[in-house]
């Protein structure tokens, strides 16, 4: 049973779309999980279909073979056109499927990625193009075709639109542009996307309240995430997400249980961080490894990837001290039995949030581990 139930779960990688912008109409080559769209799977509340109401209807369509799937799309193309969004100066304009590319049914545990070819033709005049689609049907990383290693190229979520895309021209972006961009989009792998990176981050909070020890342990754990993120990205080490994310959340519970222990060494505690950072890299290679990002670009979307997951961490760091700095002057102030001590350190309500918290931690991290490996 267990293992037919992990047969039916697919984790859905973001579409990934390319544009060309001539003067009268733009054509668009979408890779994407069709059986998805067609099941009305939101995209934008799960990361995989198991988690989804919809769950079974897309089993069904997954294991059709292209013959029936193409129909099938056909008579759904009514509703799904209005969801991708091509923005001209305003006006909205409806794409026409003009070719699709199915594969046979193939291994069911992995998703099945098909090619939609779309065409759309323009409004007269030179208005640029944006180009998007609803948030239900998830992330989509939108390339503009032709301007070589320099051109547009974005990660979008949200149901958020291109940046206009000129006609009859390519834009380019420079290294720099290329980093503002990828500020955000790290940040948001984070919070409030990355439930897993936030318990962790919290784990490494509550082992110490003191500036150094946090210190070497966010440094070590982002040294770590960069080295693996960059060599996943450009396919040099390689491992299945069925290993890294039952790893990451195994992670989890070793921190929180750790915690509880009590462990003072800091420089043990950093040497495992790092460890397990090079996990968590891994963990976050499909941003930047499965899209297409050109050499070029590459540093600059690596950079900014990373300061934005480092903000976010951050921000999950500062906000736990703030809520702790807060719970320790609200009991300061309580009234309180004479016979009962009101807190009165900051240090002592932390422990007591320590332990609490680290044994929340490890008790998702667990059930987490259970979940990805025979769920």
């Amino acid at each position: 049973m267990l293992a037919s139930l992990r047969l039916q779960a697919h984790e859905i990688d973001p579409a990934i779309s390319d544009v060309a912008v001539g003067q009268e109409r733009v054509e668009i080559e979408i890779q994407l999980s069709l059986e998805t769209i067609l099941a009305d799977v939101d995209l934008s509340a799960v990361e995989d279909t198991a988690q989804a109401p919809e769950a079974e209807v897309y089993d069904r369509f997954r294991a059709l073979g292209p013959e029936e799937l193409r129909p099938m799309l056909q008579d759904a193309w009514s509703e799904i056109a209005p969801r991708i969004v091509i923005d001209v100066d305003g006006a909205r304009v409806v794409p026409e499927l003009i070719a699709t590319e199915i594969p046979e049914v193939g291994d069911f545990e992995l998703a099945r990625v098909s090619v939609l070819t779309l065409q759309a033709v323009l409004p007269e005049g030179d208005a640029p193009v944006q180009f998007g689609w609803a948030a239900q049907y998830g992330d989509l990383v939108v390339r503009q075709v032709g301007g070589g290693e320099d051109a547009y190229a974005a990660f979008l979520s949200g149901g958020d639109l291109s940046e206009p895309l000129p006609r009859m021209e390519v834009l380019t972006e420079g290294m720099g542009a290329v980093f503002l961009r990828y500020i955000p989009v790290g940040f948001d792998h984070i919070v409030p996307l990355g439930v897993d990176h936030i318990l962790f981050v919290l784990g490494l909070f509550f082992f110490s309240l003191h500036l150094r020890p946090l210190l070497f342990q966010v440094t070590a754990f982002t040294a770590a995430h960069t080295i693996t993120l960059a060599l996943a990205s450009l396919e040099i080490v390689t491992l299945s997400a069925s290993i890294v994310e039952p790893l990451i959340a195994a992670s989890i519970v070793y921190v929180g249980v750790e915690n509880l222990r009590g462990r003072g060494n800091v420089w043990a505690r950093t040497a495992l961080v790092f460890a397990f950072g090079l996990l968590h890299g891994l963990g976050f290679a499909s941003v930047l490894g499965d899209f297409g990002i050109s050499a070029s670009s590459f540093v600059g979307a690596l950079l900014g990837f990373n300061l934005g997951v480092e903000i976010a961490q951050l921000a999950v760091i500062l906000a736990a001290f703030v809520l702790v700095w807060v719970g320790a002057r609200l009991a300061r102030v309580a009234p309180l039995p004479e016979e009962e001590l009101p807190v009165r350190d900051l240090q002592v309500m932390y422990r007591a949030v320590s332990v609490v918290g680290s044994i929340i931690i490890s008790l998702i991290g667990a059930w987490w581990t259970i979940e990805r490996v025979f769920f």
